[in-house]
């Protein structure tokens, strides 16, 4: 049991009062599902690794298959898959005492997988860290709260709250509206809490139903475990409740869309922010960042907008930004400057829909922000006013972002050349898949009329 002095504090006591029973092996695939095997305790205490095939990151979110396993075909040889014993945490809405860990994956002659969303987002940060740079995040994460949806064919509906009314949206904000759906929060509250998770505040949306949690900033990797970890604590705590949670980019028609906005900010080898100045002003550093942004953002959108309904959530006046303008305290921009200390400068990437991997998408925007620092990129003036009056900047569906993504050599290089091949062939499978759904619109507008 030595490898219990290694877990999180937040992990240990959870073991002092429960007895465990299982652990959860935990690793992302492509869309940012959990993959792995559940291991009984007494096995655990035994095992240093355990195997599964690299097939699993060629599976599309359909469950159905890309052809990227490469030259020598599908030959699905196994991985090997190592604990980071670092993200060990309770899985609080288990009958039995239960941990989490999440694994790093290696092939059998000890290189990372390359195509695996964590190392993508590592390869990333170690380029950072090459030019004497560390990179800092902190996502806000939005999702709905809806009634339960059994049947595919029906729209998804908000959620019943406690007074017996369906949730109401344009509530932005409103305490009331929170509070009409306090016992999901509640539990939320209390699984991240037993996790060891810290929430930094939860705020009612102006969709129906919709909510936001901010995290605190702090290391990528970290904050993309806690997000990855976050998804599936909220859906079982919505699951208590007889409701689901969704992070769908686009859920419900006629409502806001769901992101995840990151925050970034980047520091010196002595912790000091170099987006600020010794006189407290913005640096050439920041401004490159963001050039880096608006250069690249479209070539990635495909990771940070990932399916064909995440390109419903891009409408004009719609609370997401379909520019990549950037501006001071101005949310109708793609890039936000948001009011901040200057050792708290950031850059907000507004472009982000909640359906991504938070590995990839945070890998993606960094990756952005590390080529424009590194080429000494300089953005666009400033916007001023209402950035929905700004032309369309970034691919408006899954096809047009694919073909952005593919012809990125710069980028692709960054995330990692292997990488960029495997997730295009499953993007591509998945939209393929897409086309031979017939959707309800083509039923009611075109059976009759065309």
């Amino acid at each position: 049991m030595n490898w219990i002095d290694n877990i999180p504090p937040a992990a240990r006591s959870y073991l002092e009062a429960n007895r465990l029973d299982e652990v959860e092996c935990v690793i992302a695939d492509l869309p940012g599902i959990a993959r792995g095997k559940a291991v009984p305790a007494t096995k655990w205490d035994k095992q240093s690794h355990f195997h599964l095939p690299n097939s699993i990151f060629f599976q599309t979110i359909t469950g159905d298959w890309g052809e990227a396993a490469g030259p020598d075909g599908f030959l699905e040889p196994d991985m090997i898959l190592r604990p980071d014993l670092s993200t060990a945490t309770a899985a609080p809405w288990a009958t039995d005492g239960t941990l989490q860990v999440i694994h790093d994956a290696f092939d059998q002659k000890g290189a990372p997988v390359s195509f695996a969303p964590r190392n993508v987002l590592r390869r990333v940060i170690d380029l950072y860290t090459a030019a004497g740079w560390k990179p800092v995040v902190a996502p806000e994460m939005e999702f709905y709260l809806v009634a339960r949806n059994i049947d595919p064919a029906k729209p998804i509906a908000p959620m019943m709250g406690r007074t017996g009314r369906p949730a109401a949206g344009r509530q932005a904000y409103s305490m009331s509206a929170v509070d009409d759906y306090g016992p999901v929060i509640d539990d939320i509250y209390e699984f991240a809490e037993i996790q060891g998770f810290e929430i930094d505040g939860i705020a009612q949306e102006g969709g129906a139903g919709q909510l936001e949690i901010n995290l605190r900033h702090g290391n990528p990797l970290k904050l993309a475990d806690e997000v990855f970890f976050f998804k599936r604590l909220i859906r079982e705590a919505a699951l208590r409740h007889d409701c689901f949670a969704t992070f769908m980019a686009k859920p419900i028609e006629g409502e806001p869309g769901s992101a995840m906005h990151i925050h970034h900010s980047v520091l010196d080898a002595k912790g000091r922010n170099i987006f600020t100045g010794p006189q407290a002003g913005e640096t050439d550093a920041f401004f490159h960042f963001i050039g880096g942004l608006q250069e690249h953002l479209p070539a990635v959108v495909a990771m940070i907008a990932p399916y064909v309904n995440s390109y419903r959530r891009y409408v004009r006046d719609h609370a997401a930004p379909i520019n990549l303008e950037w501006g001071r305290d101005n949310r109708t921009t793609g890039i936000r400057i948001p009011i901040s200390d200057p050792a708290a400068r950031r850059v907000e990437n507004r472009l982000a829909g909640m359906d991504c991997n938070p590995y990839l998408a945070i890998a993606a925007s960094l990756a952005c922000g590390y080529l424009g620092m590194k080429n000494e990129l300089r953005p666009d003036k400033r916007w001023h006013g209402d950035a929905y009056e700004a032309e369309d900047a970034i691919p408006r569906d899954l096809f047009s972002a694919l073909e952005l993504f593919d012809a990125a050599t710069d980028l692709q290089q960054v995330l990692g050349p292997d990488f960029a091949r495997v997730y295009s062939i499953v993007k591509h499978a998945e939209y393929d898949e897409f086309l031979q759904v017939i959707s309800p619109w083509e039923r009611e507008h075109l059976l009759l009329n065309v």
